[in-house]
């Protein structure tokens, strides 16, 4: 397997070299919107540490991200008015994967809505802001 690339897109938003609508942070994990969002609130949910994917991550790293991913779940369903959500992790191009840091995408999902199209469809600033702000209060209890 590749090592771990620490340019990679998401390591560049943990530094602060790129920019990107937070909507959670601890020790140990970062959460943000997908600027093209499948479905309204679609966030990801990546571990601090370097980790390539699943098949490289420290097994505590890997628990503890889970946690954070089922929290914004949880959160996520009460904001969007999400009648369930769909979870993606991919590893590896073979597997889909095409950003090269562990991350899990959370989506909140609606009866009878089909998610837009991966990768085509980039959401406006103001909206993405806003839902931020949102699932950031709403985690914060």
């Amino acid at each position: 397997m590749p090592s771990y690339d620490p340019n990679n897109v998401f390591a560049k938003i943990l530094r602060g070299e790129l920019p990107c609508h937070k909507v959670y942070e601890d020790e140990r994990a970062f959460a943000f919107l997908d600027i093209m969002p499948r479905a309204p609130g679609h966030t990801l949910i990546i571990p601090k540490a370097p980790a390539r994917n699943l098949l490289d991550v420290p097994a505590a790293d890997l628990a503890h991200v889970i946690q954070v991913v089922q929290k914004i779940a949880v959160a996520a369903t009460r904001v969007f008015d999400a009648d369930g959500i769909t979870l993606q992790q991919f590893n590896e191009a073979a597997g889909g994967q095409v950003v090269f840091h562990l991350h899990f995408h959370v989506i909140p999902r609606k009866d009878g809505v089909a998610m837009k199209p991966p990768a085509t469809f980039k959401e406006e600033t103001s909206v993405l802001s806003d839902q931020a702000l949102k699932l950031s209060a709403a985690l914060r209890g």
